[in-house]
């Protein structure tokens, strides 16, 4: 190994004056070099950077909330205006519901007025209590008369939720399986109409020969208006032969194993006295008198005078 003189008079080595200069100049010359250009060039001090990256945040966080609150504001504003819209849509709702009820009800009173009168008039001769026994008749079988008597009621019912699917809460939702449909309702409607009923209705709607049941949604309606569950089915007629048909009928066993599938509630029971309203009568549009005049008989038919014998004797 080479060795040079010491500064003391003795031999140092290489090694030794290598390890001496690392140790000596602990910060790289570049990097020395760079530090001096920037404190040359005027570089703001570490404490100066701090404060402004401190101040950088405060106004970003400033900013944020005031964003957070012009958002919430506007939310809760527009929460507040769409309560307002839909307070003012109930309102109108109520209003035209209460208009369209008295209407109906003057409708009701006038139609009375009309039949009280009608009835008056043709009871003054046996050719009009004749027209009134067959108005009877066809307003009957029309569902514009009221109807009342015993007979059967049927009820059918939505299945109750399962409440083992929130054992916490205790109840669960509704299987859209287990709903009553229109055609559960048809199917009770066409099997007491087979079993002999005079009149039907559901939840108080009597039922005609138009009337419809239809599924809109998830509301089922009985001449375009709603009817909600439970479904009552009234039939007046005799109850122990609607009974009878009506459970012997293949309609009801279908039923049956829908009710039993799904959970609905599928009952029925004879009553000593139903109650059915008038229901909603055509829009008379045109009328034409029927004539209560002899047809005609041909001429051949009728005896010529020449023909006709002489009354009296030996002429």
């Amino acid at each position: 190994m080479t060795s040079t003189p010491r500064r003391g008079g003795g031999p140092r080595s290489l090694g030794a004056s290598l390890l001496d200069q690392v140790l000596a100049e602990t910060l790289d010359p570049a990097y020395e070099r760079r530090a001096r250009a920037r404190a040359a060039a005027g570089a703001a001090p570490a404490p100066f950077r701090r404060r402004g990256g401190q101040v950088a945040v405060a106004l970003v966080t400033a900013v944020a909330g005031v964003l957070a609150a012009v958002t919430y504001g506007g939310a809760a504003a527009g929460a507040q205006g769409r309560e307002q819209v839909r307070a003012a849509l109930v309102g109108d709702v109520e209003t035209e519901s209460a208009t369209t009820d008295a209407l109906a009800a003057d409708l009701e009173r006038l139609r009375a007025d009309v039949a009280a009168t009608r009835d008056d008039a043709l009871a003054s001769s046996a050719v009009g209590q004749r027209a009134l026994d067959e108005l009877a008749d066809a307003e009957l079988a029309a569902a514009v008369a009221p109807v009342s008597g015993p007979g059967l009621l049927v009820t059918l019912a939505d299945a109750e939720p399962d409440a083992d699917a929130d054992p916490v809460g205790g109840a669960g939702e509704a299987d859209p399986r287990g709903l009553v449909r229109d055609g559960d309702l048809q199917l009770v409607v066409n099997a007491l109409w087979a079993a002999g009923a005079e009149a039907v209705g559901v939840n108080g709607q009597q039922l005609g020969p138009t009337s419809a049941i239809r599924f809109a949604g998830e509301a089922v309606l009985v001449d375009f208006r709603p009817v909600t569950n439970p479904y009552l089915v009234s039939a007046v007629g005799d109850p122990e032969t609607l009974r009878s048909r009506f459970l012997a009928s293949p309609e009801v066993g279908a039923l049956a194993v829908i009710s039993k599938t799904y959970r609905l509630r599928f009952e029925f029971a004879q009553e000593d006295e139903l109650s059915l309203p008038a229901g909603s009568s055509r829009e008379l549009r045109s009328a034409a008198p029927v004539s209560e005049e002899p047809a005609a008989l041909p001429s051949a038919a009728l005896p010529s005078a020449s023909a006709a014998p002489d009354p009296t004797p030996g002429g």
